[in-house]
Order: structure tokens, then sequence, then C-alpha cells
């Protein structure tokens, strides 16, 4: 069974030091430009981990991504019985 997950965005002072961000959980993506790194934690021991990480030296700064809370169930506006009506291609030349 897959353990939930919730990703947190840490931003950062020093970008070697943010490979460091590992031993807590899984790295994702570090982005060199605005310097901030996604990390997936476990859910059960998010909050305890992220307080470890805010003590770090290079963490700037520590946010709860909210992707998690989004609705993703994408129902179908159209009834799957309608056909679909599209324009004329001479509407769209003339």
């Amino acid at each position: 069974m897959v353990p939930e997950r919730i990703g947190y965005i840490v931003w950062v002072n020093d970008l070697k030091a943010a490979r460091n961000l590992e031993k807590y959980g899984t790295l994702h993506y570090v982005s060199r430009r605005m310097h901030y790194a996604v990390v997936y934690l476990n859910a059960d021991r998010a909050e305890e981990t992220a307080k470890h990480m805010r003590r770090l030296s290079y963490v700037r700064k520590i946010e709860r991504s909210h992707r998690t809370d989004l609705k993703t169930d994408y129902g179908s506006k159209l009834p799957e019985d309608a056909p679909l009506e599209l324009p004329d291609s001479e509407a769209l030349s003339g």
C-alpha cells in the first residue's frame, strides 16, 4: 500500500545544501533560479519533519503545498449521448 504524501515547498539560501533535504523525504524538484525545493513527506510524520527542517541554517521558509486539497475529479459536463457540434469549415475560412 502506498503511504499518503504531503508536498512542501522549502525556500533555501544554498542550493548545494538543499540536496541534504533528501534525508527528510523525497526531493522532487530544485529550482536554481528561484531557490526553492519541492519535498514530499509521509503524511503521518510531516509536521514533525517540517519542524526539523525549519531549524536548518540554509532553510528560509517552508510552505505546505495545497495540491492534495484541490478537486481532481473532473466530471463530464456534456451528456455522453450528445453529439459534438463543430463549426462549418466555410464559416472559418470566409
